[in-house]
């Protein structure tokens, strides 16, 4: 039988919300403690709450993202939620990527994935500024190149005047860009001023521009600005697009791709 509101569901969802409220975030297992509901119960709730709370589901649980655009995740956080979204778009970005190509990647946890993916190709290049996915990469038949910079311990990308000077003597052909935000005015941002400016190198040396994420970030501006959507060449998202983002993208023939 479906609960309705009011009922011992929306009371429990309203509990699971206090508690997210309080604490930050909450685990699957920690639901079925206190509430006595199963497993199943309990990722229900989570996704329910998903689609009109500030609740976002993670692996095991759900965290409270009530902060909205002002609060950064370290990389070890951003890489827990959405991850099977996360893995689709990745896997999609990556059937766009062919032998020959020179590709430019910046951080993030969808990245991160699709550069797993592309360990086992070859003949092709990559330019990053993110050294965990140039780690990644370490040990395969691809030719990777590793700008200059100071690391950022949250994202482990590297910023600064050293890598944008790097970046201003190469030629990249696609470029994917991880973002924390997509929105018709404020096109794609991120939460931190040296990444959107060494986003802003990577994309004035590159021939397209792939903005890759997942549906938590639409319709957000985060508050440093990488660039406009008129910049892009397409997104690569989990979720179809719909209203003025999706408009002003049809605008500029910006492609949208969406995984299954």
């Amino acid at each position: 039988m479906t609960e309705g509101n009011g009922s011992k569901g929306q009371r429990r969802r309203e509990a699971i919300l206090q508690l997210l409220k309080g604490q930050g975030r909450i685990t699957i297992a920690e639901i079925v403690e206190r509430f006595g509901c199963s497993e199943a119960t309990a990722r229900r709730d989570l996704e329910q709450m998903e689609e009109v709370y500030p609740v976002i589901r993670t692996i095991g649980g759900a965290m409270y993202d009530g902060m909205g655009t002002m609060r950064e995740l370290h990389f070890a956080e951003k890489e827990g939620l959405s991850i099977l979204e996360k893995e689709k778009i990745a896997e999609l970005a990556a059937a766009l990527i062919v032998e020959g190509d020179v590709i430019g990647m910046s951080g993030g946890s969808t990245n991160f994935l699709l550069a797993k993916l592309l360990k086992s190709r070859k003949g092709i290049t990559v330019v990053t500024n993110a050294v965990n996915i140039a780690m990644e990469l370490a040990g395969s038949q691809i030719q990777v190149v590793v700008t200059g910079g100071i690391m950022r311990h949250n994202s482990f990308e590297l910023c600064g005047p050293l890598g944008e000077g790097m970046i201003s003597q190469l030629h990249i052909g696609k470029m994917f860009i991880g973002i924390d935000g997509i929105s018709a005015v404020g096109g794609i941002s991120s939460y931190s001023e040296q990444e959107a400016q060494i986003a802003k190198a990577l994309i004035k040396r590159s021939q397209e521009t792939y903005a890759v994420f997942d549906h938590t970030k639409t319709n957000r501006t985060s508050l440093f600005s990488i660039a406009a959507l008129s910049e892009l060449r397409a997104v690569i998202t989990d979720s179809p697009l719909t209203g003025e983002v999706a408009e002003e993208l049809g605008r500029h023939d910006v492609s949208i791709y969406i995984t299954d």
